[in-house]
């Protein structure tokens, strides 16, 4: 079964997301069970963010400034040029998706980067390795506080998400707070972190599956499913593919118009098109409420399978090409 799973282009984490869309389908969360599991989320979000902010390095973003056009670039793709296409497709999709999947569509182009599969996938390409760290963690690091403000800027004047006082208050004693926390705690915590490394990455990947259960149990008890239909889902994912394809093809030309090199061009165009479920769905909890929170992550889930998908294909073809040149150069040498 192991091997079977390895194999599988969908990996594990993204399965325990889909069996908790499916579990609460069928058996959502009710009465005081209910009650009960929306405690736990607020814990969940808050240890999550402590952890967020525990794993990330103050010194990587300094560090950072030493490549800045690189950083500055990823940044711009990833809180300017995405936010900018979710917000022209608005009027395009809004007919076609619904009110609720459009705004988690502009939802989607608003969250930070991921940070491991944007390294894995440069490393795969051969690509700058070290740039993608500082640029991927920097783009966590601010996403915290950017992403929930972008959501307000946006999101409230185009899509009547309305942001009260207290759930900005929420947003700072569930997100910001606890990952200051983890920032000053970082000499104290990190090496537990590196102890428990891989218990801790069940911790925080359990609170994220956990989150999506009690997200999609609320649009369940409010009629979710009458509301999206099985067309929707479907054109949903052909405009996540559409989009990834975009997104990686402007990040791959606009780079080497620019002057950058192989390997910040492949740096650049992993971190720059990816989007962090593992971010996204708990802030999205924190700034949402109702029916309307299923609706606002399913896009952004969609996208994180689909970008996980072709970012594979894509690196390993520029790991096989690099490989290649290798071996010919290797063999152009003298012996």
């Amino acid at each position: 079964m192991r091997s079977l799973l390895s194999r599988s282009p969908i990996d594990g984490f993204i399965l325990a997301i889909l069996t908790a869309v499916v579990v609460a389908a069928f058996l959502p969360a009710r009465g005081q069970f209910a009650d009960v599991l929306d405690w736990v989320v607020v814990v969940a979000i808050g240890f999550l963010f402590f952890l967020y902010g525990a794993r990330l390095h103050p010194r990587q973003a300094l560090e950072g400034l030493t490549h800045w056009r690189l950083h500055l670039i990823i940044l711009a793709f990833t809180f300017v040029v995405f936010p900018l296409i979710g917000l022209a497709l608005q009027p395009l999709l809004r007919p076609v998706i619904g009110d609720d999947l459009t705004s988690g569509l502009l939802y989607l182009c608003l969250v930070p980067s991921t940070v491991q599969s944007s390294i894995a996938f440069t490393s795969m390409a051969r690509g700058n390795v070290a740039g993608a760290i500082v640029s991927a963690s920097a783009s966590n690091l601010l996403g915290v506080v950017l992403t929930p403000v972008l959501v307000v800027v946006l999101m409230s004047s185009t899509n009547g998400v309305h942001i009260t006082g207290s759930q900005v208050l929420e947003i700072l004693l569930e997100i910001l707070v606890p990952f200051i926390l983890g920032q000053l705690c970082r000499p104290l915590v990190t090496p537990i972190l590196k102890r428990f490394a891989e218990p801790t990455k069940y911790v925080d990947r359990g609170s994220i599956v956990l989150v999506v259960y009690a997200a999609f149990s609320e649009g369940v008890r409010n009629g979710i499913w009458s509301i999206v239909g099985v067309w929707q889902v479907v054109a949903m994912a052909v405009v996540a593919i559409v989009l990834v394809a975009f997104m990686l093809w402007l990040t791959g030309w606009l780079p080497r118009r620019l002057g950058f090199h192989r390997e910040d061009a492949i740096a650049i165009q992993f971190c720059g098109t990816k989007k962090s479920l593992a971010t996204g769905l708990p802030m999205a909890t924190v700034l949402f409420s109702g029916s309307v929170v299923g609706l606002i992550v399913l896009p952004l889930m969609i996208f994180h399978q689909i970008q996980l998908i072709m970012c594979s294909w894509l690196a390993t073809r520029y790991g096989r090409e690099a490989a290649a040149l290798d071996a010919a150069e290797s063999g152009s040498e003298p012996g």
